[in-house]
């Protein structure tokens, strides 16, 4: 499928989403310019993701398991790992009403997909049935070192 027949399949709504999404990680890596050291090197800060819907109040909150299950999908792509084993995802708080707190980082603060892989990983674990509001913050403390990654990830890395 080419990219303008894709873009045919969008809706207004997700239009909305991804101008959305796309304007603040505009406005958060201008503040990272505005606050870069004499080597231009400051990470960008301040990146909020958001996905998902309240949930009615009937409704059932989802397991732990199945978010991080959801997670795993995403995947870096320069590096063939899910962003959960590569040690990625710091924290994931589930509030009583199925919303979804999630801070995670990046190996590097100048990765190039910043913006995307908080947003996939907003939209993965929004899919997941029970989960309400998703909001990935994009953190930098403590910086990421390979030794967060799980055990079988480093052996998929050889780094055992």
């Amino acid at each position: 499928m080419n990219i303008e027949n894709e873009n045919e399949n969008i809706t207004d709504e997700e239009e909305k989403i991804i101008g959305a999404t796309e304007s603040r990680l505009l406005q958060a890596m201008a503040m990272a310019d505005e606050n870069a050291d004499d080597a231009g090197t400051m990470p960008l800060q301040d990146f909020i993701a958001y996905a998902g819907k309240e949930l009615s109040a009937e409704s059932e909150k989802a397991k732990m398991y199945d978010i991080i299950q959801a997670i795993r999908t995403v995947s870096d792509p320069e590096i063939p790992l899910n962003v959960y084993d590569m040690g990625l995802i710091y924290k994931i708080n589930q509030t009583d009403n199925g919303d979804l707190f999630i801070d995670m980082t990046l190996t590097a603060p100048t990765c190039p997909i910043a913006g995307v892989l908080p947003q996939q990983v907003a939209d993965a674990a929004a899919a997941v049935s029970g989960v309400g509001k998703v909001e990935v913050k994009l953190i930098w403390e403590p910086a990421w070192t390979p030794d967060r990654m799980t055990d079988e990830a480093k052996e998929m890395l050889e780094l055992l």
